[in-house]
């Protein structure tokens, strides 16, 4: 297990915590992979009824970090061979309750994972946005497909194509999140909620949520963004826009 990704079980709960404030949280490849592997061992374990997923620090996930991501694309490898897409594939098919606790930003991955979720905890202060556009490549994780199917085109279309942040009020009306708390009292409801599913009869979770949304279906939306972002990223406009990026770090 990775020190930035922390995985901890109790009563019937598997809480994944990123732990990598100092960076706020941003998925590296290592990372992305210790992510899928907890997932996969939390679905093939009878003893995990829930998933919650939590950051530590100021923001919950400040989506990919971008330093990684160039490394890995000098790398000439595709993509496609990321961890990263392990995790969305995982996040894709798992058929047990998901719940997460979000504070502060959730930027890319940060927030597209949200909508695998099937029960989301903002704080106050949470902001969601997805700057895919803004970064010269395209949506992921099925967030062409889920993020419509929840809020309608013309509203997921301007959250995608200008990177307009959501703040958590707003999230919550859209029907982004299931509750809005107070900051200091986000890791109380999110782990009541947990347990709350926790207690539920397992087996007719599982089937409500197979019942609610196809997997399968899901999975195969997210491999064809995959093709296009994989495309995307290795063009001039994103390269230039990366680059840009770069020098600002230096």
């Amino acid at each position: 297990m990775s020190a930035a990704l922390r995985a901890s079980f109790a009563a019937g709960i598997c809480t994944i915590t990123l732990a990598r404030a100092d960076k706020r949280n941003a998925l590296n490849d290592q990372m992305y992979g210790v992510f899928a592997d907890e997932l996969a061992r939390a679905a093939g374990d009878p003893a995990v009824r829930v998933v919650l997923i939590e950051g530590e620090g100021v923001d919950f996930c400040s989506g990919n970090d971008v330093a990684d991501f160039l490394q890995f694309a000098a790398s000439g490898k595709s993509l496609v061979d990321a961890a990263a897409v392990r995790l969305i594939e995982q996040l894709a098919t798992f058929d047990k309750p998901l719940a997460a606790a979000v504070q502060g930003r959730a930027l890319g991955i940060g927030f597209t994972m949200l909508l695998h979720c099937d029960l989301v905890c903002l704080a106050e202060d949470a902001e969601l946005s997805a700057p895919f556009v803004r970064l010269g490549v395209v949506p992921e994780a099925a967030s062409s497909l889920l993020l419509p199917a929840r809020i309608g085109h013309v509203r997921a279309f301007e959250i995608f194509a200008l990177g307009r942040a959501v703040r958590a009020a707003e999230a919550l009306a859209l029907g982004l999140a299931s509750r809005v708390v107070p900051r200091a009292g986000l890791a109380a409801e999110a782990q009541a909620l947990a347990t709350a599913l926790a207690a539920q009869p397992p087996e007719a979770l599982r089937a409500t949520k197979r019942l609610l949304r196809d997997g399968a279906a899901i999975a195969r939306v997210a491999r064809a963004e995959q093709a296009v972002f994989d495309a995307r990223f290795r063009s001039p406009e994103a390269q230039a826009v990366f680059a840009s990026f770069a020098r600002r770090q230096k």
